[in-house]
């Protein structure tokens, strides 16, 4: 079978003859790209926690007793081989039942991505912030996370103003359900402590400035969702907003979520998402072209969604 292993010096596609240990073995159809398998293909990040590894942080296929089954985060890829590989063994607590009516190839059009954001909006709706004249800011819109939070949120009633440093996908985010779009420069030059109360909440996707500036503009009672730091992981705050508006933060991963909770997010967004704006927001792509997409990936060209098929 053919995978995409990482190495201390390299990362390249190998024939391997053997699986590791684990309890299931899954024949993968799809994984998916995300900014962290980009930083693993391209070695530029300290993604890989032991050598060889096979790379490739989530999965979706078929047991060996016809079970449809995902697998997002939770080790894959770093620590434990991953789902770029035709067929992968795993630990039986890693996987999920692919919901009724979700075909694997829109489990991964959705993968860490989607889960990441469903766990955002359900981290705001447990802390009030619920659909209103205000809206809730997402920030990265145009990235596979926060296209999909913009999709969810917007589904669920919510304003959503998509803040983007692409101006010319003005039209991608308002078909998604985008009631505004918002200029990255608007939010990323650093700005007073405490201003002028402007989001209901927010799902930050970039960290550093940004969501400093969001937390800064969240109306009283409000909730920000934090789940990135692409443009940097440090944040120069002070705790106003906090004591002052009642704002909270909400550390979001979905890197080891438990078992209970992957379920009922994938329950979610089996029932929330518009699954034909998800496929337009999606491509699919054959492992073959890892290289080259985790390249555009880093350099911030991905739009939306990329699927890997890992039989191509």
């Amino acid at each position: 079978m053919k995978a995409l292993v990482a190495r201390e010096d390299s990362v390249a596609f190998e024939d391997l003859d053997e699986l590791p240990p684990g309890d299931v073995t899954v024949d993968v159809a799809y994984s998916s790209l995300n900014y962290k398998d980009g930083l693993a293909v391209t070695r530029r990040g300290k993604i890989v926690r032991k050598f060889p590894m096979v790379l490739g942080i989530d999965l979706a296929g078929t047991t060996e007793s016809g079970e449809k089954v995902l697998a997002t985060g939770q080790g894959l890829g770093e620590a434990e081989p991953g789902g770029y590989t035709q067929r992968q063994r795993v630990r039986k607590d890693v996987l999920v039942p692919v919901p009724n009516g979700m075909s694997l190839e829109q489990a991964m059009q959705l993968g860490t991505a989607g889960i990441t954001a469903m766990l955002c909006v359900l981290a705001l709706e447990r802390n009030g912030v619920l659909p209103s004249e205000r809206e809730v800011v997402v920030t990265g819109a145009a990235g596979g996370v926060g296209s999909i939070a913009v999709l969810l949120l917007a589904k669920l009633g919510y304003r959503v103003a998509a803040s983007t440093g692409r101006p010319e996908l003005e039209d991608y985010l308002r078909n998604l359900g985008a009631t505004s779009v918002v200029s990255r420069d608007e939010l990323a030059n650093p700005g007073a402590p405490m201003q002028k109360e402007r989001w209901a909440g927010g799902v930050d996707t970039v960290g550093g400035a940004t969501l400093t500036n969001v937390y800064a503009q969240t109306a009283y009672g409000g909730a920000v969702a934090c789940c990135g730091m692409a443009a940097s992981h440090e944040l120069h705050a002070t705790v106003w907003p906090l004591i002052l508006r009642n704002v909270s933060f909400l550390g979001v991963s979905s890197l080891r979520t438990p078992l209970d909770q992957r379920i009922e997010a994938w329950g979610r967004l089996a029932r929330d998402i518009d699954f034909e704006k998800l496929g337009a927001l999606s491509r699919t792509e054959p492992l073959s072209k890892i290289f080259e997409l985790s390249e555009e990936i880093m350099a911030g060209q991905i739009r939306g969604r990329v699927v890997i098929d890992v039989n191509r």
